[in-house]
């Protein structure tokens, strides 16, 4: 009888443990604007603001809105990446909480992308698409869009595109994936 005890025991112990190394999970952050550094504007018709905010484990996030659409990068270049000049079409605005997408590298959660809500408006026609954004050696890119509105499955699905694609997605080279509602991809 001891030893099935002991056996369920070290059975439970090992089920304890952390995984090793590839482990996915999810970290958030706050992306409150209001709470951010606003170190650049233009207050006049047409204007801009880029704000200074901190993500995971006080990686640098910028959010920079111009013409009524947000772009977000991220880390030391940020201003330099591709996500810097990426958006979406509509006119836009975005969620105040950042999903990063995190994987455990020798003991340490390193993220590898985020997912982030937009809410769009276009001609009367209102919506949200997760964005998913690649991080990886300096440079940012947006991996996917999904379609978030009466979509159900949405989180998931951004967290999948993430955990899927993002590590071999290359930017400046591969277009941007579109998912709609229950994972379908979609063509332009």
């Amino acid at each position: 009888m001891w030893d099935r005890v002991l056996f369920i025991v070290g059975l439970v112990g090992f089920t304890a443990v952390p995984a090793s190394a590839g482990e996915i999970s999810s970290a958030y952050t706050s992306l409150d604007l209001d709470k951010c550094n606003l170190t650049a504007s233009n207050p006049n018709e047409g204007g801009w603001a880029v704000f200074e905010c901190i993500g995971h484990k006080g990686m640098r996030v910028r959010v920079a809105e111009g013409d009524l659409r947000y772009f977000v990068s991220f880390g030391p270049n940020a201003e330099k990446q591709i996500a810097a000049t990426q958006t979406l079409t509509p006119f836009n605005t975005i969620h105040k909480t950042l999903e990063w997408r995190v994987e455990r590298k020798d003991g340490e959660w390193a993220p590898f992308a985020t997912i982030l809500r937009y809410f769009w408006d276009s001609n009367g026609k209102k919506g949200q698409t997760l964005v998913v954004t690649k991080l990886e050696d300096g440079e940012a890119c947006q991996v996917a869009h999904i379609v978030a509105n009466r979509n159900p499955k949405a989180n998931e699905l951004a967290q999948k595109a993430a955990d899927t694609h993002a590590r071999t997605f290359r930017c400046g080279e591969t277009q941007t994936l579109r998912f709609g509602p229950g994972g379908r991809r979609l063509t332009d």
